[in-house]
């Protein structure tokens, strides 16, 4: 069953516009808040703070419900790679993501990882992998199927998912059986300010993950939000270009419509018929 918000919320998530900065991410989670409310975005269980690797940030939360041996659905959050977090308290960020997939019968991982500028390329997809790692290893024991797993990244986790699943990382993709990349960069050879933080001067054939991930046996489902600034619909339409050129087709992407860069992931649960549906169907088919 598919959700939608009230014409009035989608117009006043338009009417916030496309730049992202502190007006953005608290008017649109002001707005879709109440909806994650209504609805409960906490799953049954959530076990916090578990560790995955040795810094303080390697750190992830398991949701999970009563089911076992299910597809598991493992998020990295976005931040412009110098902030973010997997839970933010009082706030349905982002135990929506983990209660959004077990009502879907599947166990959440949310993650969270170091940052720039005092972590750099590549460490996104180092810990990415490290995450996915420790899930394969130990997710059993919270109902999830390690042979089934999902990663998906929203904007720079979108980047650093893509990162891991083009092989920047070092780390295994066993298990790995689908990877969604919500509103990412993938053609660095230009960079703004922020990903100039984290990826540096470093040369953009060596950085960029489009080659690698047009070439990918892992299957890959992408989106970007209607008000998503610029040089986002950019990447998408070089992810198409890319893509196209390489299998004659174009790639799965849906298109959050009515949606800006942060309701974007905020719309899951409460406004499935802008990403939910096809990020839903996508894990379902592929994990």
């Amino acid at each position: 069953m598919t959700t939608a918000l009230p014409r009035d919320v989608i117009d006043q998530l338009t009417a916030l516009g496309p730049e992202i900065g502190p007006d953005l991410v608290q008017g649109s989670w002001a707005l879709v808040t109440p909806f994650h409310e209504k609805l409960g975005y906490t799953a049954p269980t959530v076990v916090r703070d578990l560790s995955y690797g040795p810094h303080e940030r390697h750190r992830l939360d398991v949701h999970a419900g009563d089911h076992q041996n299910a597809p598991v659905l493992v998020f990295v959050h976005g931040g412009g790679f110098v902030q973010g977090d997997k839970h933010v308290e009082g706030t349905p960020m982002y135990d929506h993501v983990g209660a959004w997939a077990v009502r879907h019968g599947w166990t959440g991982v949310t993650i969270t990882y170091r940052l720039a500028p005092d972590h750099t390329w590549p460490a996104g997809a180092e810990d990415v992998a490290a995450a996915v790692a420790w899930v394969r290893e130990n997710i059993a024991a919270h109902g999830g199927d390690p042979s089934r797993i999902v990663v998906a990244g929203h904007s720079a986790g979108a980047v650093h998912v893509a990162s891991y699943v083009a092989g920047q990382g070092g780390g295994s993709t066993d298990g790995v059986k689908g990877a969604a990349l919500l509103s990412g960069i993938y053609d660095l050879s230009t960079r703004g300010e922020l990903e100039h933080v984290y990826f540096g001067d470093s040369p953009s054939e060596k950085v960029s993950t489009l080659p690698g991930l047009v070439k990918t046996e892992i299957p890959l489902l992408f989106s970007v939000a209607e008000r998503d600034p610029a040089p986002f619909h950019d990447q998408a339409a070089r992810v198409v270009a890319a893509w196209l050129g390489e299998h004659g087709t174009v790639p799965n992407l849906a298109y959050a419509e009515g949606h800006n860069h942060i309701s974007e992931i905020g719309s899951l649960g409460v406004d499935d018929d802008a990403l939910g549906t096809a990020l839903a169907r996508f894990i379902a088919r592929k994990a």
